[in-house]
């Protein structure tokens, strides 16, 4: 009976949690102030493999980026992002790095904000090390 009520980690079916995810997402590609086609890509293509399959990925993109408009911090994109699985939060953290390394390189700015999500995400520093050297290696390729 517990289990009814037990939020299920592995594909992301609520819109709220998946726009704020989204908003996670498109807050790190404007953090540069330069929000290009190609990182819209990456968010598109992350939704999707982070199991989501409810309404128009394109209206869930523009519902994220008028929340992240609005907002003026990134506690609130990350509560949902906590609730993932392992998996799921390496997989995220993977797209981010993609994002910030799009443009081929990263500024003070996009590293602090890769290392507080890091913290935010509860994800063990050789782990998101480890990631970021993943991403960096296929970029190079």
């Amino acid at each position: 009976m517990l289990n009814f009520f037990k939020k299920d980690n592995n594909n992301l079916t609520d819109d709220i949690s998946i726009i704020s995810i989204a908003s996670l997402l498109i807050h790190a590609a404007k953090i540069d102030e330069n929000y290009t086609d190609k990182e819209k890509l990456i968010i598109k293509d992350t939704i999707i493999k982070l199991g989501y399959e409810g309404k128009d990925i394109d209206e869930i993109l523009n519902k994220a980026e008028n929340i992240e408009k609005d907002s003026n911090q990134i506690l609130e994109f990350t509560k949902e992002a906590k609730n993932l699985n392992i998996e799921k939060k390496k997989l995220l953290l993977e797209a981010l790095w993609t994002i910030i390394y799009s443009d081929n390189s990263a500024d003070l700015y996009e590293t602090n904000l890769m290392r507080r999500l890091s913290g935010l995400l509860y994800l063990d520093n050789k782990v998101a090390g480890d990631i970021k050297e993943k991403v960096k290696t296929k970029l190079n390729k």
